[in-house]
Formats: C-alpha cells, structure tokens, sequence
C-alpha cells in the first residue's frame, strides 16, 4: 500500500520527504505553485521556456511516448526527453509525465492487453523512473483510456491490470516515486469506480480527471464533490487530492473569444482552487494549427502558433497568457481561504491569503453584468482587471462596504 508521496513543492523546488497526499495537496495549493500548461514536444524553441515560466506556469504536462523510447525490446532510449529536462530544469519548472499509448513491438501496437504486452509496458515504465530518479515528476497512467485513445477501444479491465503491474513497478524503482491516474476525459463515474474498487487508489497518490465541458468552470463544482465522496467510499483513512490534469477552450468554439478564453482560464483556476484542486493543468501552452484553421483542437493554446525568432516574446500572447501571467503575480504565495457569502450563488467573491495575515480578493459573476456591494470588505482597495490592462481604487462606503459592478470577468482587489 503506497500511502507516503516522495515530495514537497515549495513552490517549485522538491525537496525529498515521505509527506502525504494531504501536504501535497496543500503545498500546491500556494499560488502559483500548482498551475501549469500541456505542451506536445520535446525540443523547445529558443526562448520558449522563458515565456512560458514568464506567464506564471511552474508545471508541464506531456507524454512520455512508449513507441518514441523503447525503439527495440528491452532496449530504452529517453534521449529526446533529457533535452526537454535541461530547458525545464533551467526554469525551475516540474512536470507530470504521462506513461501512454502503444508500441508496435507489443500488442499489435494496440493499447497493452496480453501479459506480455503488459509485462514490456510496466519494465519500460520503471526504466523511465529510473532515468529521472530524482527529479520533480509526477508519474500518471496514460491518458484517457475511457476514450479511443485506449485502443482499438477503451477496456477499463485491462487498464486496471496493466495499473497493477505498473504501480508496484514505479515504485520498486523509486519508493519516493508519485504515482497518479487514470486521467479519464470528462468525470466517468462508471470507468472511475471500476478502478477504485479494484483497489488502485492504493497505489495512486492523487486522482486525476480532464473535466472538459462547454458550461462554465464553476460547474465542475458538483462533478468534484461527487467524486470526492466516491475516493472516501474507497479510501476513509486518508485524503487523497483531485488533481485537473488537462482543460481548457478553444477560441473556435463559437461564443469563444480569444478574451473570452482568457477569462475562462482564470476562472478554471480560481474555481478549482475554491474546490480544494490543487493542481491545475490548462490546455494547451500554443495552438497547435494556424491562424486560419476551423479546427476546435487548433486554437486551445495561450499563445499564437507562428515562432517569432529574435522577438521578444518569441510567441504572440493571447489574453490567456495576460490572464494566466496576472493572476499568478497578483496572488503570489497566496492560498484559497474562503468563499465569501452573497445573495446569489451566481455571484463569487473569493478571499486569499497569506501565513502572515495578508489578504486579497477576486470578484467575478456567471450572470449578466450587475452592481454588488460587498459589506464584508471595508476600506480602499486598488483594483486589476483579468488581464491587467486596467487597474484603479474603489473606496468603502462607511459601514456598508464597497460597491462594484460585477462582471463575468475576474477583478483582483488588493487592500491598500
């Protein structure tokens, strides 16, 4: 039973301990050092880490490619990857890596189903944990297998034996080593709780889910509850975190703008750290197609596709990098207090604060725009739009508080 994690983030240094799921989860909880991008490469381009750590992101998110590092059996090869290692570790940067996907060599190239399929899949899996003994990884089973990309189609059966092979494996290798999973596409209740009653949160440290919807953020509220109360279902002895491994929306979805994403991503973040997840993975760092491009997939990016060499940035930002950059500098060393109450529960006004006492507030609302005054804040306050690209000072009313106008974009007031 693995019930010790290898590692605590203060924000984005490791230090090597035996702490548990819970002071993880409340280490990470510290603004920024649970927020980060996915991004779909090994060799970044000149300047690109900079920006990236530059927006506030202290985490990656990639896949660790079977087909892509075991090129012969038995024989492995993360060359490409200690590149990619080089330019994170030179921004303090962590990483999530997810173990996924098939190798011709095994299973027809299918998603590993036989013995020996997953025999190979689990001796790969500790040779990769091996290789980067030591460095800030999280180390989670593949990705979306309650989806085609398990294929030739999803089977939470073999997923769950291939998990049991695999656990004690990354662990055998490195006993400090933090095991996570199964990162099902959206919250599936069904594939879930097949996992957790063939006892894999045993081995896994947190639970990671890509809670993609076309609603707001705020409604992957119940989603987590419900699966909060499903982990203590299994697990009662100890917390086990819930971590959003990959979520975003793309500027080509029509009511989506490139603003509108921006909002969106602070919201995402903010609504999950009001919901205790201390981990945020958004998707995606850059657009994976050009400007012109129909494609949903193409445009989830914080900034513009086209490399910019010799510019300064080295990428165009769109507002979600300005969103994402903002709210990572304004609640620095910040963590989620409280949810301060107001007439309607479309209405959030969220408390930060520091170990020394230090307070700050994000105000935001999911109905049409509208006047609050909040009574239970006093005093003057300057203000930052979600982008950064307005700030000013409100003023307490004496004894009735300070009166604003609500938005569905995030205002960050700081107490002066």
């Amino acid at each position: 039973m693995r019930r010790r994690l290898a590692c605590l983030l203060v924000p984005t240094l490791w230090v090597l301990s035996g702490s548990t799921s819970g002071q993880m989860a409340r280490l990470l909880e510290q603004v920024p050092a649970g927020l980060g991008v996915d991004i779909h490469f090994t060799s970044p381009k000149a300047g690109e880490m900079e920006m990236l750590a530059a927006g506030g992101f202290t985490w990656v998110r990639t896949d660790l490619s079977w087909r892509a590092t075991e090129p012969a059996p038995g024989v492995y090869d993360f060359t490409r990857y200690d590149g990619l290692w080089t330019a994170l570790a030179a921004q303090h940067l962590s990483a999530i890596l997810t173990l996924d996907y098939g190798n011709p060599l095994y299973d027809g190239g299918w998603a590993p189903h036989t013995d020996a399929g997953r025999a190979a899949f689990a001796a790969w899996a500790q040779a990769a944990v091996i290789h980067f003994r030591g460095r800030p990884v999280l180390w989670e089973l593949y990705n979306e297998p309650n989806t085609g990309f398990w294929k030739p189609a999803p089977n939470v059966s073999d997923y769950i034996r291939l998990a049991k092979l695999v656990g004690p494996a990354i662990h055998a290798a490195d006993p400090a080593a933090v095991f996570i999973g199964p990162a099902t596409s959206g919250f599936d209740f069904t594939f879930l709780d097949a996992c957790f009653q063939a006892g894999l949160l045993q081995e896994w440290a947190a639970v990671t889910v890509h809670p993609y919807r076309s609603s707001g953020p705020e409604t992957a509220s119940a989603d987590y509850q419900r699966l909060r109360m499903l982990i203590a279902q299994h697990v009662a002895d100890r917390p086990i975190p819930i971590l959003s491994g990959e979520w975003g929306y793309s500027t080509s979805t029509p009511g989506t703008d490139e603003t509108q994403q921006g909002i969106l991503l602070a919201r995402q973040w903010l609504s999950n750290l009001m919901n205790a997840v201390p981990l945020s993975i958004w998707y995606d760092w850059r657009d994976d197609g050009p400007p012109g491009s129909s494609s949903a997939q193409a445009h989830y990016g914080t900034v513009l596709q086209p490399y910019l060499p010799g510019n300064q940035p080295v990428f165009s930002p769109k507002p979600a990098y300005f969103a994402a950059q903002v709210l990572t500098a304004t609640l620095h060393g910040f963590q989620f207090s409280r949810r301060l109450p107001t007439a309607a529960q479309s209405d959030f006004v969220l408390e930060f604060k520091k170990d020394d006492g230090t307070k700050r507030y994000v105000l935001w609302t999911t109905e049409p725009p509208h006047p609050l005054r909040v009574s239970d804040l006093q005093g003057p306050f300057q203000w930052i739009s979600f982008d950064g690209h307005a700030n000013g000072r409100l003023s307490a009313t004496t004894g009735q508080g300070i009166a604003v106008e609500m938005q569905d974009a995030p205002v960050y007031l700081i107490p002066n």
